[in-house]
């Protein structure tokens, strides 16, 4: 029986001991050299850490993180990388909710370690691999655990301006990774190509498909997705299997035309989340890799990576959009409308609930926020059982399929008519010379605003849009942008776009 992620680790590092656990840039750890490095930085550990009590990991995503993370988890604490990246300010706010007695960082980010969180015992994962396996002090430590502890603690954005700390327990992972590497045919045969920050819960799926089944996972630098060409040259060198990848993150390469200047051949296998993928995006990596698997994935931090998940078909239309799909096994997703009544019916427009053991266990010393969105289920008053309200909007089609419909504060009034934005969006995606668009509502001065990157000037893409949206749809102002400003996490900055000075604005008629 499977109840801490460690095990993961401990059966792979018997199978595979000498194969690669992972890989950046020119530096590998084998199975074996990973488990011997995270039990002594757990040893190390387990004097200074309190049992379910947090650590952060103050370092760039790497090698050395990822000991880290497992070391703190054979301390028996649970673990919350605290990017340097990130502003001051920022990882202030983020200490001051976790309240870390312990912060792990390495020799280089030391002094500034010290400056950042001065309460904290700073501790170097230098120092951590020098210390003396004690397997007595592991044993008893996990003995002490349960699967409902917390494994880690990620941070999205607050409404109130201050981080939310979604806790996620190891029965959380232990529930979805084997049936995301099963459906997904993902086995120790694959390289895991990593993108996303360790600090998002994209990179769950990356660590733990990884160490669950032997994989290597490839820990591809920050710094080759500001050089789209380098970024492809990696992906070849490294001859990468799996690309389980943000939206924005595609979108980056085939913006700039770069599966025309290199492709990766190896790669069988795309999943792709955190966004509606542009169709023009999509058409450009299915047509360089035409054998490759693709797949949509939904789902927020709070149920633990994904919910539901819709395996692309060769000869399907998407044209209309492609579904966020069914289920995973043991996740139970449903409509209601505003009345607390389920929805079955295809086409009609409800909230995106989830149940089951995927749930997070809440927001970290936030209880309001947590009642708030892990609510009792609605359907069940025989007895307690939390549901998560999504907050997004979602519909059925013809084939029982679920349709993403945005979010419910992403749908408004307007002239009198209730508009999703993300419909504006798709129409303008679907214009020649637009590579990616977002649009925005300007409540204040109640207009419909979109921005874009691509060739084509405002005029036209405003008498396109007349040609595809009623006119109450068509945004009364359009602007051309270098770029989409993005999130940490690399989802459309909705709240810096709306900000953009106007600048050289257009304004349709």
């Amino acid at each position: 029986m499977t109840t801490n992620v460690l095990q993961f680790l401990e059966q792979s590092a018997s199978r595979f001991p000498d194969k690669a656990a992972a890989a950046e840039g020119a530096e590998t750890i084998s199975y074996a050299q990973l488990l011997q490095r995270s039990k002594a930085a757990g040893t190390a550990l387990s004097s200074h850490i309190h049992p379910r009590r947090p650590t952060g990991v103050f370092m760039e995503k790497g090698i050395d993180a990822l000991t880290a993370f497992l070391g703190i988890v054979y301390a028996g604490g649970c673990y919350s990388m605290l990017p340097p990246e990130l502003p001051d300010r920022r990882l202030a706010q983020i200490q001051s909710v976790l309240s870390a007695e312990v912060i792990v960082t390495t020799q280089v980010l030391l002094q500034k370690a010290h400056a950042l969180f001065p309460k904290a015992r700073i501790l170097t994962i230098e120092s951590l691999y020098g210390a003396q396996i004690d397997e007595a002090i592991l044993q008893a430590v996990r003995r002490r655990m349960i699967d409902t502890d917390p494994l880690y603690i990620n941070f999205t954005s607050g409404s109130t301006g201050t981080p939310k700390g979604i806790a996620v327990a190891h029965r959380s992972v232990i529930d979805f990774i084997p049936c995301f590497t099963e459906l997904f045919h993902i086995t120790e045969q694959d390289r895991i190509a990593n993108q996303a920050p360790f600090d998002f819960d994209v990179s769950v799926k990356d660590i733990y498909s990884a160490l669950a089944v032997g994989a290597t996972l490839v820990i591809v630098p920050r710094i080759l997705f500001s050089v789209p060409v380098r970024l492809l040259d990696y992906l070849c060198l490294t001859e990468v299997t799996t690309m389980i990848w943000a939206v924005s993150a595609l979108c980056l390469i085939t913006a700039f035309h770069g599966l025309d200047y290199r492709t990766p051949r190896s790669v069988d296998k795309i999943l792709f989340s955190g966004e509606v993928m542009p169709q023009k995006a999509l058409r450009d990596w299915r047509n360089h890799l035409p054998d490759a698997a693709f797949v949509n994935l939904y789902g927020p931090t709070e149920i633990t990576c994904n919910c539901t998940y819709h395996v692309l078909q060769k000869d399907r239309d998407y044209s209309e959009g492609i579904p966020i799909g069914t289920p995973f096994p043991n996740e139970d997703v449903f409509l209601l409308n505003d009345n607390d009544e389920p929805i079955n019916a295809p086409g009609e427009t409800g909230r995106i609930m989830v149940r089951g053991t995927a749930l997070a266990l809440g927001y970290y010393r936030a209880p309001e926020k947590t009642a708030a969105g892990f609510i009792q289920n609605p359907l069940n008053g025989a007895y307690p059982e939390a549901v998560y309200e999504t907050g997004d909007l979602g519909a059925y089609n013809e084939r029982g399929e679920l349709l993403y419909r945005g979010r419910r504060d992403n749908q408004i009034k307007y002239m009198g008519h209730r508009v999703e934005l993300e419909e504006i969006e798709r129409a303008m995606d679907a214009v020649e010379g637009v590579e990616r668009s977002v649009c925005v509502f300007d409540r204040t001065k109640s207009r419909l605003k979109g921005y874009y990157v691509g060739e084509i000037e405002p005029e036209a893409l405003s008498a396109a849009l007349h040609q595809e949206l009623p006119l109450f749809m068509v945004p009364g102002y359009l602007r051309r942008l270098d770029a989409i400003p993005l999130t940490k996490n690399g989802k459309a900055d909705r709240q810096k776009i709306a900000g953009l000075a106007e600048g050289s604005e257009h304004e349709s008629s």
